[in-house]
């Protein structure tokens, strides 16, 4: 916590806490592997689970293999009352691991939490074997060990832990892929605030639970992305550099990637003739991306597979998205001027058209939630169609064979009737399924006028629908 910092109550994660209370209640071990990006919550979660259950947590780190496992003894002895424990020679992890699991004596199972695990077994290659072995032997049919391994390097989590080449592949009772929030979710770390700027937030840190904890409830939307995106010292004006170091080789490459993306390029020709890179190795750079949820692959939806030639690739990550499309690529005028003039120059200019394709995909989202809302009970999948002529925001195959075809506005609209014919027309062009009914739908920041309309949604009727309270 800094100085002055507003504490913000533990946010979510009901399913995932679920997962891991089922796994503790099981009469049999349980091996829980947790990962996921950076400042997702991951350290946060497993800190609230440990809230209601005794165990060891231990964070891995640049250090000697001897000073962690010494680190872990400590640790136990606090933990479990046993004293001794700290004195006990660290020399090796199985002798570390087997004096601990003897002085456990319950009740429940021990958890034994390794966070940063990457970090551990830098120093310690032979520990997966170890754990393996442990597992296999021991902690599977006892039930007196819950473990956790908890990582942020997606690549070495899914290689050295769940890959098929890992000593404890096909050994884990659960797995839980940690994801950014929702923006129902993300709006509770700002309560106090309006829902346009919650919805502002989410545009810039989307689910990210520790971006959305920089922004300081007591600033406004315009000082907080200033003094935590646009300031040389600012703790985000670095991050989307760190997230592509940490996991990716040859960064100048991929954000060049990006930084075309940012600008609108959806095709993988668009894309590589932006970026300066041959066409046949951005396939490479866009897979790497895609993996790791930075990017995602869209193909316009209708009910009918799409050709692959049809395929477009957008920046999923909000984050990324900003800092692409207003920060790279003014770098220097930003540490030049300081961030109030970067903001009146370089953002506000553009931010309602960015607003306006965030406010897109925050529709795309919520749409399943309304549905639910107004009773329907058919699932829905949605996406985006475009073609040669037109292009329609949000759209909903619903199972029930109702499609729904929406428009999305978030600068003011000036008129129902226009908006309403520019959709119309669109809806012509649309390749509907066979003996589907369609429905169309707008949603606006604001609802023009007084008049409601069931076909007609606000940004605040989104929020509304999936229990967000505006502040009083």
């Amino acid at each position: 916590m800094r100085m002055g910092e507003v504490r913000t109550p533990f946010v979510g994660r009901k399913r995932e806490l679920a997962a891991l209370e089922q796994a503790y209640a099981s009469p049999r071990g349980a091996f829980v592997p947790l990962y996921g990006r950076r400042r997702i919550g991951k350290s946060e979660l497993l800190r609230h689970f440990l809230g209601k259950h005794r165990g060891l947590y231990h964070v891995g780190k640049v250090a000697p293999a001897a000073l962690q496992r010494r680190e872990l003894l400590e640790e136990a002895a606090r933990v479990l009352g046993e004293p001794l424990l700290a004195e006990l020679p660290a020399d090796d992890w199985r002798t570390v691991l087997a004096r601990i699991e003897e002085r456990w004596k319950g009740p429940g199972k021990l958890v034994l939490a390794f966070d940063e695990f990457q970090w551990t077994v830098e120093a310690s290659p032979e520990l997966p074997s170890l754990l393996q072995e442990l597992w296999d032997r021991r902690w599977k049919s006892s039930g007196k060990v819950m473990l956790c391994l908890c990582g942020s390097f997606i690549g070495f989590m899914e290689r050295e832990v769940l890959g098929e080449k890992s000593p404890l592949f096909g050994r884990r009772t659960a797995q839980i892929h940690l994801k950014p929030f929702g923006y129902a979710e993300a709006a509770a770390f700002h309560p106090t605030w309006s829902l346009l700027h919650r919805a502002q937030a989410y545009f810039v840190c989307g689910g990210v639970p520790q971006y959305l904890l920089e922004f300081d409830p007591r600033r406004s939307f315009e000082t907080n992305v200033q003094a935590t995106i646009l300031a040389e010292f600012a703790p985000l004006s670095r991050e989307p550099e760190f997230l592509l170091r940490e996991e990716l080789r040859d960064v100048g490459s991929y954000q060049a990637v990006l930084f075309a993306m940012a600008r609108g390029r959806r095709t993988t020709r668009d894309i590589a003739l932006d970026a300066g890179l041959p066409e046949r190795s951005l396939h490479y750079y866009l897979e790497q991306l895609v993996s790791l949820g930075f990017v995602g692959r869209r193909f316009p939806l209708t009910g009918a597979k799409a050709p692959r030639r049809h395929v477009a690739f957008v920046l999923e990550d909000p984050l990324l998205r900003f800092w692409f499309r207003f920060v790279f690529p003014h770098q220097s005028f930003v540490q030049r001027h300081g961030p109030a003039k970067a903001w009146d120059v370089v953002v506000k200019p553009g931010l309602d058209a960015y607003f306006g394709a965030c406010f897109e995909r925050l529709c795309r989202e919520a749409l399943p939630v309304l549905l639910e809302k107004e009773g329907v009970e058919a699932t829905v999948e949605t996406g985006e169609w475009w073609g040669p002529a037109a292009q329609i925001d949000v759209v909903g195959l619903r199972s029930d064979g109702w499609v729904e075809l929406c428009e999305c506005k978030w600068g003011k609209v000036k008129s129902r009737p226009a908006l309403e014919a520019e959709l119309g027309a669109k809806v012509d062009a649309f390749p509907a399924p066979r003996n589907s009914t369609l429905v169309e739908r707008y949603f606006v920041r604001d609802l023009p006028g007084t008049r409601r309309d069931e076909r007609w949604h606000s940004l605040a009727d989104l929020y509304k629908a999936a229990g967000v309270r505006a502040a009083r």
